[in-house]
């Protein structure tokens, strides 16, 4: 019963997320990326975006090879998400993305299974530049793991479409939110300690020419 009602919980998230995203499917700079780990504890990726951002992506990086069948299409995808989207738990070896599908339409979606998540997870980097040529693309991504909290996080040209995740408690929380929150007032000292220097050096430059 209990399996039920988490099987049940995790199609709802499922389905808002989707509506709630389903309005940026056919813009060519927005996309999704949602790591879920599923009933049976395995993990499955999905990566969708619209058809024009995978078409874009491939004639750049296949330009000497163009595809002439969809099947030749499909394959240059799976291919390009291998080459593009890198995610590593707890600073350990890459995970793998294996058995890939592609699901052509409007709204593109590609799955793959990964394998190499650890049981436990203490953090998580996740590079992903498969759409990094169109011009403002962003991609929300989208953790789903058995017990966490639903959260979701946007990879952009700001934090160069790579995010370092930690787990709290039931959460995953971004990393470099911490540290950006320190820059500042770094930054105000480095100032304030030029602006001292600058200032005595003037002070010394005005008394040498008035004795």
């Amino acid at each position: 019963m209990q399996t039920r009602k988490k099987l049940k919980s995790l199609l709802i998230v499922l389905c808002v997320l989707c509506f709630s995203f389903k309005a940026l499917a056919h813009q060519s700079d927005a996309s999704t990326t949602m790591l879920v780990q599923q009933e049976d504890q395995t993990w499955v990726l999905q990566v969708s975006a619209s058809l024009t951002a995978f078409q874009q992506e491939i004639n750049t990086h296949f330009s000497d090879t163009p595809y002439t069948t969809p099947e030749e299409f499909k394959e240059m995808v799976l291919t390009h998400i291998k080459n593009n989207l890198h995610i590593r738990f707890d600073e350990n070896k890459e995970v793998l993305l294996l058995n890939g599908i592609v699901q052509l339409g409007h709204e593109t979606k590609v799955v793959f299974k990964v394998i190499g998540v650890p049981t436990t997870i203490q953090s998580a980097v996740i590079e992903n530049t498969a759409f990094v040529d169109i011009h403002k693309s962003q991609s929300a991504l989208i953790l789903l793991k058995d017990g966490f909290n639903k959260k979701h996080f946007v990879l952009n040209d700001d934090n160069n479409h790579t995010l370092s995740l930690r787990v709290d408690g039931k959460n995953f929380t971004e990393v470099t939110a911490h540290r950006a929150s320190l820059f500042p007032p770094i930054m105000a000292f480095v100032f304030i300690l030029i602006a001292g220097l600058v200032f005595i050096a003037l002070v010394r430059r005005k008394n040498t020419i008035n004795p």
